[in-house]
């Protein structure tokens, strides 16, 4: 991108809501909330981690039941984030990202 002039105009990311829990269901691990994401680009804010690991302890304070763990960032938050930069408009972002209203910080920050 650097060699084309488009480094600041290209943001790689993932995005995923699936996690696992801690703990076995006999089978296997059930689904849980919550994992890791990627961003790089020219406009990312890098070399941050937003965001809290959880306490990876059955019954500690992060483990809501059955060793699922809530995570500090939502989905929404990061899908806003990233749509903003896209230029999707305010009034627009209930459709990508419903559950935005429920969180007191609705851009991560991590683009310029």
């Amino acid at each position: 991108m650097n060699e084309i002039g488009l480094s600041d105009q290209v943001i790689t990311f993932t995005q995923s809501d699936f996690g696992r829990t801690l703990t076995s269901n006999g089978d296997g691990t059930d689904h849980g909330w919550g994992s890791h994401q990627l961003v790089m680009g020219g406009p990312v804010l890098g070399r941050k981690i937003y965001g809290t690991m959880p306490l990876l302890e059955i019954g500690g304070v992060d483990d809501v039941s059955g060793g699922r763990m809530i995570p500090t960032i939502s989905a929404d938050q990061y899908a806003a984030t990233l749509a903003r930069w896209f230029g999707v408009a305010e009034s627009e972002l209930a459709a990508i990202a419903p559950h935005l209203p429920n969180f007191a910080v609705q851009d991560l920050g991590f683009l310029a």
